[in-house]
């Protein structure tokens, strides 16, 4: 069979044909091998998800960031987003470029996920022969971007030595590929992001001040979900959704599983809301979820209140009306109850003399929970607890 290469280009005109002969040559695979790499980059950068996704809620909090979002994404402003890992600072970052009228794609790069010595032909690309295994020349990121929004997600791992450059790129808006003389200009809209505290990475010498402020032109902080339980609600009915059309999975929430995950810390933010909806569409397809067929993290909020109420009657002269006395140095509360809670752990095995079913039941608590906890604090089941 033969193949017709200029009938090929007619049918894919975006793609790009290598002839090779017998015995191939290692150079001549090597470009072909390089510009499949370089296609596959472009792929997996342009923008998989839903045009229709936005940041979702009805709290104060995240009615402002939207009204941000509408403020600033008609302009050229740099955005620098900040918020705990899980906030939704990629969805804010797209929601801007959607927003914008810029007609270019959406290249998203994270920074701590490429290694340091590979970092710089990643953003501003290289010529060919600027290194072992640069057989043909690449457009970076920044090129790729053209004509619409570059997102460099934790800017705040970058390297120091990458800082410099990243900052000439902003006040010139020319990058130099690794290996080049020529200085390329790149019409970019640049979105940072970062769950760091930059100030105090300043402070530390590990990021540049001049960066920083060149960044914040327009700084957008998003809360983490503990402070807007409101908008848990609106989340789970789109994760609901996205399940529904995307897996044909049925889901409906009981008033007392909502409330509960409205009680929750959720450390991971959205991202654990999200991937706790998936973990229920396994466990229960197309079925209600009750508290009860929530998993235990989410549900043992009432066993700490219960434990600090039951530390509260018994501290004595520490204790004003009942409840626990605030020290005036602050206290680290989440440490505060993990300590309670394994202290009547230890209580409860002490008791029971190690039996495990036991003392899960004089803590209120299902075996299979305790056991968790057990393994979680590396509490010995064999041991008594330590003298206070």
């Amino acid at each position: 069979m033969t193949i017709n290469r200029s009938e090929l280009q007619k049918v894919y005109p975006w793609a790009r044909f290598h002839s090779l002969s017998y015995p191939v040559r290692l150079d001549a695979l090597s470009e072909v091998l390089e510009d499949i790499r370089a296609s596959h980059r472009k792929v997996d950068h342009a923008d998989p998800r839903p045009a229709g996704d936005c940041f979702i809620g009805r709290s104060a909090d995240a009615v402002m960031v939207r009204k941000l979002i509408e403020q600033v994404a008609p302009s050229m402003a740099t955005v620098l987003i900040t918020g705990e890992s899980g906030t939704g600072k990629e969805v804010v970052a797209r929601q801007i470029h959607q927003s914008s009228g810029r007609e270019g794609p959406f290249i998203a790069v994270n920074c701590g996920a490429i290694p340091e010595h590979l970092l710089e032909s990643e953003l501003f690309g290289h010529e060919r022969g600027a290194f072992t295994g640069a057989i043909a020349a690449r457009a970076g990121r920044f090129e790729q971007a053209k004509g619409g929004t570059f997102f460099l997600d934790e800017i705040g791992d970058m390297p120091t030595v990458m800082q410099v450059k990243l900052l000439r790129v902003l006040e010139e808006r020319v990058v130099e590929r690794v290996g080049g003389t020529t200085s390329i200009p790149v019409d970019v809209r640049l979105i940072a992001a970062t769950h760091r505290d930059l100030p105090s990475r300043i402070e530390s010498g590990a990021f540049r001040e001049d960066l920083y402020y060149r960044l914040s032109v327009f700084p957008i902080e998003i809360s983490p979900l503990s402070e807007r339980p409101d908008d848990i609600p609106l989340l789970v009915e789109e994760f609901v959704q996205r399940l529904s059309a995307e897996q044909g999975v049925s889901l409906q929430l009981d008033d007392d599983a909502l409330a509960a995950l409205q009680e929750y810390c959720w450390t991971g933010n959205v991202r654990e809301l999200a991937n706790l909806i998936e973990r229920l569409a396994v466990i229960k397809p197309g079925g209600r979820i009750s508290r009860r067929d929530l998993p235990w993290p989410i549900v043992e909020r009432e066993a700490a209140t219960g434990a600090t109420e039951i530390l509260s009657h018994s501290l004595g002269p520490a204790t004003s009306g009942g409840i626990v006395t605030l020290p005036q140095e602050g206290i680290d509360m989440k440490q505060y109850l993990a300590n309670i809670e394994q202290d009547m752990i230890h209580q409860a095995l002490s008791e029971s003399g190690g039996v495990v079913q036991r003392a899960a039941e004089m803590l209120g608590v299902g075996r299979t929970t305790l056991v968790e906890k057990i393994k979680r604090y590396e509490i010995d089941t064999g041991k008594t607890p330590p003298a206070s």
